[in-house]
């Protein structure tokens, strides 16, 4: 089954979902007050963005520059810095890290980056247990499953949910309240902190001319990650680069007022690197990875180039109707809403995933709320436009292959009519749309029915 398929399935399954639309409509009416108190602290909210959407661009047109003077300050404050093409020589080079520390055990902060190159899945391969750290991180790893939002990753489920799943995975009392679920997840995850041989943190910005790491949270649990094991590990997207540390007082209440409505988060810190001689507390390494993972492609399309200024605030989401509907699973991806459908198809195969940038109405509100001013629904539009470019490219090919079997008695006759069928069932979807499909063929040709029909 296609991914385009999938998509629509999963679309027509949940969108009728009541139980998921009255939670995922409650979870998200309280954001949205929330975001509209805190954007109320701006005296001229608009200013802010237009600030720092040049900053982003300034980042854009220095990204080379901002990330090697990065690396540089980044290794004389005592870290250690590695590239990534992609995500598979990433978990190569992560693994023989940890294997070199004798790893069994890490804790992890939510990342973003993380999810999107399945670090999870790829650390049990290997017998090395990582440990989500972050309540939402931590309820849907417990779930088996994947984030269902950028900044809120079990939006999805109710407290009485939760309460079920910790009931059937720790015999937890099932009627148990919100305080103290979080409770118990604080005194199980103190355990794990104590004894984690590594720590991994994303990094919400990079900032350049200081070498620093700058991470902002709500829960202290990345703080924890990154100070309590002996080794701390960084993953970060090489758009997450800043000039330097004083375009923090700007992006940081953006991110805030944004993502939850705060002033700011209850923890944001920096990270310049390994403790120092005359510390006491913190790691005794940290190495840092920078990941490319087809990032440069979009940077090398003028017309893309922008989804590289969004700092993961997680707004479009909560501001797109489609979102609202059809949920963050449907989407088949780590970054959905408006801008995982602009940035999803060339992070993963363009033609099995360009359907993303269909799933939108077009609306703008995704280009109202971005705080770094990213033309959303423009991008969305040229995706489009190279999707029916894949897509008339595609069918005039497979036009010109049909074309010689089909004038071609001899071709036509070759292959059995259930594999004619199961041929053709393939090359529907690339043929039309809305989900037509060509007709069985029979089991035999039309000269085998002559011949057979002409002996009688």
């Amino acid at each position: 089954m296609s991914k385009h398929t999938t998509f629509k399935k999963d679309a027509a399954r949940v969108a009728p979902d009541l139980t998921h639309r009255r939670i995922i409509r409650y979870n998200m009416s309280r954001y949205d007050a929330a975001v509209d108190r805190g954007k109320e602290r701006y005296s001229d909210l608009e200013l802010a963005k237009n600030r720092a959407s040049a900053v982003k661009k300034y980042v854009l047109q220095h990204l080379p520059d901002l990330l090697m003077q990065f690396e540089k300050k980044a290794q004389s404050n005592g870290a250690e810095v590695y590239w990534a093409e992609n995500s598979e020589q990433l978990i190569e080079q992560l693994i023989d890290l940890l294997n070199s520390e004798q790893c069994q055990q890490l804790v992890k902060s939510k990342s973003m980056v993380t999810e999107e190159i399945e670090l999870n899945k790829h650390l049990e391969k290997v017998g090395i247990e990582s440990v989500e750290t972050d309540l939402g991180e931590f309820i849907v790893q417990v779930a088996g499953e994947k984030p269902y939002h950028i900044v809120t990753p079990a939006m999805h489920k109710s407290k009485q949910d939760i309460a079920k799943l910790f009931n059937q995975q720790f015999k937890t009392d099932p009627d148990l309240s919100a305080e103290e679920l979080t409770a118990f997840v604080r005194n199980l995850l103190r355990d794990k902190f104590i004894n984690a041989d590594v720590g991994i943190t994303g990094a919400n910005f990079l900032c350049a001319r200081e070498g620093a790491v700058a991470v902002t949270e709500n829960e202290g649990n990345a703080y924890l990650s990154a100070s309590f094991p002996k080794l701390h590990v960084v993953i970060a997207g090489i758009e997450k680069v800043l000039p330097g540390i004083d375009d923090l007082p700007l992006f940081w209440p953006l991110l805030a007022a944004h993502g939850t409505g705060q002033q700011l988060t209850v923890y944001s810190n920096l990270f310049f690197g390994p403790k120092k001689a005359n510390e006491v507390d913190g790691p005794q390494r940290m190495v840092v990875f920078l990941l490319d993972n087809k990032r440069t492609e979009l940077y090398n399309d003028a017309h893309l180039q922008e989804s590289l200024k969004c700092i993961r605030c997680g707004a479009c989401l909560n501001a797109c109707p489609v979102y609202k509907n059809i949920g963050g699973y449907t989407y088949n991806a780590t970054y959905s809403g408006p801008i995982g459908s602009v940035i999803s198809p060339h992070f993963k195969v363009f033609s099995s995933f360009n359907h993303l940038s269909f799933a939108s109405s077009l609306c703008g509100k995704c280009n109202e709320v971005c705080p770094v001013k990213i033309p959303l629904t423009k991008l969305l539009l040229y995706n489009r436009q190279k999707a029916q470019v894949y897509q008339a490219n595609t069918v005039k090919a497979t036009n010109g292959i049909l074309y010689r079997i089909l004038n071609n008695r001899l071709l036509m006759s070759f292959a059995h009519g259930r594999i004619k069928t199961l041929l053709a069932a393939f090359l529907s979807p690339f043929l039309f749309r809305g989900g037509k499909k060509l007709p069985p063929f029979p089991s035999k040709s039309f000269s085998e029915q002559w011949k057979k029909n002409k002996k009688r």
